[in-house]
C-alpha cells in the first residue's frame, strides 16, 4: 500500500517535470523568436532609414559641392571642401567610436534583461 501510494506519487511528479519541461521548452523558443525577430526587424528599419538617409545626403552634398564651387568660381573646390569635411566626419567617429558603441549595447542589454 505505502509503495503503491510512493509508486502514484513518483509518476505524477514525473509526469508534472516532463509537462514543466514541455513548458519550459517552449517559453525559450517563443523568447528567442520574440528577441530574433525583434532585432530582424531594428536592423531593417535601420537599413531602410540608411539607404533613404544616405541617397538624401548625396544629393544635398552634390547641391552644396556645386554651389561653393560657383561662388569660388573653381569647379573643383566644392568638391575639395565638401569631400574635407567628410574625411574630418569619418576621423571625427573613429576617434568616438567606443562612446558611440556604448549606448547602442546599453540598449540592446535593457532589452534583453528587461524581457525576462
Amino acid at each position: 500500500m505505502a509503495f503503491d501510494e510512493f509508486k502514484e506519487n513518483l509518476l505524477g511528479a514525473e509526469a508534472e517535470m516532463r509537462s514543466y519541461m514541455e513548458t519550459s521548452d517552449e517559453y525559450v523558443r517563443l523568447r528567442i523568436f520574440k528577441i530574433l525577430m525583434h532585432f530582424v526587424t531594428s536592423i531593417f528599419q535601420s537599413l531602410l532609414i540608411g539607404m533613404v538617409s544616405v541617397f538624401a545626403l548625396l544629393f544635398l552634398s552634390f547641391a552644396a559641392c556645386l554651389a561653393i564651387s560657383e561662388s569660388m568660381d573653381n569647379y573643383y573646390g566644392g568638391f575639395i571642401i565638401i569631400g574635407t569635411f567628410y574625411v574630418l566626419v569619418i576621423i571625427m567617429f573613429y576617434i568616438f567610436r567606443k562612446k558611440l558603441n556604448a549606448p547602442i549595447l546599453r540598449k540592446f542589454s535593457n532589452y534583453y534583461f528587461e524581457q525576462r
